[in-house]
């Protein structure tokens, strides 16, 4: 029994790393999502190591986002505004870059309208009134 919830532990822990690693990634990279893999590694955290969890909250960049989505499951009008705006600059980049192979370029403005519905459909908070 003992043996199987530190598995359980270190598994969570290796999983919510590498899920940090690939949302750093993201950040970079437009096919990989960041959003997506920082909730991953938060909840991996949740169960693995109050320490990393916290720190994953209190993070400079990401933490405030994540507070909101645990505490609410919203995101603010402002942040889907620049995820927006990111999404399309690293997009035509890329199919600026693939000019002449109009397949991948389809491909890549399907994922980008794709990702734009999705990131359009989160939820945002009530406005005080």
């Amino acid at each position: 029994m003992i043996v199987n919830s530190k598995v359980k532990r270190y598994t969570l822990l290796f999983l919510g790393w590498f899920f940090i690693v690939l949302g750093t990634i993201g950040i970079l990279l437009p096919l990989l999502p960041t959003t997506p893999f920082l909730l991953l590694a938060l909840a991996c955290f949740s169960r693995s190591s109050p320490r990393f969890y916290r720190m994953l909250l209190d993070n400079k960049w990401f933490g405030p986002p994540l507070q909101q989505w645990e505490q609410t499951k919203t995101v603010r009008r402002s942040i889907k505004k620049k995820v927006f705006l990111l999404i399309i600059v690293t997009f035509s980049v890329s199919i600026a870059v693939l000019a002449g192979r109009l397949g991948l370029q389809l491909m890549l403005a399907c994922f980008a309208v794709i990702l734009l519905g999705f990131i359009y459909r989160l939820n945002e908070p009530e406005s005080p009134r």
